[in-house]
């Protein structure tokens, strides 16, 4: 795995909200990605191929279509590198802090 190639991929904000969207709902063309985002076509084909060469997205033609699918594997293999060095337990309560702390601010 390309440690650097998933990290560059996961870097830019538009391409995290392309897997978003996969996670929501895995097969979706490229018609179908480019719905309601305010990016090209063609800027979006640039970014999934990014993500295809991170290995974080997988394709599958049918017929004249190409499908799209989140593969979660290498998001996974980092958490377990670097997250998996600290101790979880103790991250996960301290981010439930911080949540329970920033909700009790919004009311």
């Amino acid at each position: 795995m390309d440690t650097d190639a998933v990290f560059k991929a996961l870097a830019h904000h538009e391409r995290r909200k392309l897997l978003d969207r996969l996670f929501a709902e895995n097969g979706l063309t490229l018609n179908e990605l480019c719905k309601g985002l305010k990016m090209t076509r063609q800027a979006v084909s640039k970014h999934l191929r990014i993500l295809e060469r991170a290995n974080l997205v997988a394709t599958l033609k049918r017929g004249r279509d190409k499908e799209h699918y989140l593969n979660p594997v290498p998001i996974h293999a980092i958490g377990e590198r670097w997250i998996g060095k600290f101790q979880r337990r103790h991250l996960g309560a301290l981010h439930d802090l911080k949540n329970r702390l920033e909700g009790e601010k919004k009311t």
